[in-house]
């Protein structure tokens, strides 16, 4: 136990890096990082360090296993499994696929165009940005392991039930015909050698991290300001968890927004430092990155009103629920 509590500090956390820049701050900046100007620059450069290491190794790491499953392939063994069972598998493939919401919806189009069920599809398009392995770690790295294994557990549900539902009230003839249209063809799968493997994971790496490296600046300046510009009664007054509203104001805020999962977890982390409940800063985070504006407007371009309607409001309800649920029971994780 005290070997894993040490190698937890050290590799997940990193203790080690904000030893580093804590003499960094202090002995070359020479500011006092209890004060708010050093605490700021030790918060900013800390996790931002730590954010681009694990996400780099994490979707190195990822990457070369998804190299092992092509979309054919993984089309071929979802093709498989009907009813839940397909549903569960696809949300599990959304947790090992590095993907923001507007990256997915390619990928979505693929799998229904490939004729696997709508509500396969679905389950996929909520677990790929909301439920990765990275933020897992990431999570894990900042609160501990009780809450990102138990975010995951929710995250995949959430997906399996939206994914459900839609398959039950049959919406398929909401889906816009041009996405049902050329049909895929089987090709045979290229065996990659493990040169090949590196090389795609390489490039995974590279275009991932300049997808999201502005809004992980983004997210752990904003995280910076609140943990220590921002007064805590003040933030308390608005999303303290003594508030029935700060969930419902939470995934609202959270939903015109844009970011990956990996730029809000830096917000998530100053909330709850300031007070406000578990529940209410996982809220504001699975809004951001499940239903994004940009993502929602791409949606738009392959699925009637009505289906897209039905989507954001699972998707919505299921976050406020899970929302309030940590913030009733969050305490039995910390």
């Amino acid at each position: 136990m005290v070997v894993f509590e040490w190698l937890n500090d050290q590799l997940l956390k990193m203790q080690w890096l904000s030893d580093l820049v804590k003499m960094l701050v202090q002995n070359v900046f020479k500011l006092n990082i209890n004060d708010r100007l050093g605490g700021s620059i030790h918060f900013f450069i800390y996790d931002t360090i730590k954010i681009f290491i694990l996400l780099s190794v994490l979707i190195f790491l990822i990457s070369y296993i998804q190299s092992f499953f092509p979309p054919e392939r993984t089309r071929k063994i979802l093709g498989r499994f009907s009813g839940i069972t397909a549903n569960v598998l696809g949300a599990l493939l959304g947790t090992v696929t590095p993907f923001c919401s507007c990256s997915s919806i390619p990928l979505f189009i693929g799998f229904t165009n490939a004729g696997l069920p709508l509500g396969v599809t679905f389950s996929f398009l909520i677990s790929s940005p909301l439920v990765d392995l990275a933020s897992v770690l990431l999570l894990a790295s900042i609160f501990n392991w009780k809450i990102a294994i138990a975010y995951v557990i929710v995250g995949v549900l959430l997906a399996v039930i939206s994914g459900t539902v839609i398959s039950k009230l049959k919406m398929e003839k909401y889906v816009e015909p041009f996405v049902f249209s050329n049909k895929m063809m089987e090709t045979e799968q290229t065996e990659l050698t493990r040169r090949d493997r590196i090389e795609f994971s390489k490039d995974q790496v590279l275009g991932i991290v300049k997808k999201v490296w502005l809004y992980i600046l983004i997210g752990v300046g904003i995280g910076a300001a609140i943990h220590n510009w921002i007064p805590q009664d003040i933030i308390t007054a608005v999303l303290g968890q003594d508030k029935p509203y700060s969930v419902l104001l939470a995934t609202l805020v959270g939903v015109p927004m844009y970011a990956d999962i990996f730029g809000t977890l830096p917000i998530a982390e100053a909330l709850v430092l300031k007070g406000v409940g578990l529940g209410t800063a996982l809220s504001f985070m699975m809004a951001v990155t499940a239903l994004s504006l940009p993502s929602i407007i791409m949606l738009k371009k392959v699925v009637k009103p009505k289906l897209l309607t039905v989507f954001i409001s699972i998707v919505t309800l299921g976050i406020i629920i899970i929302g309030y649920a940590f913030n009733a029971f969050g305490y039995l994780l910390v």
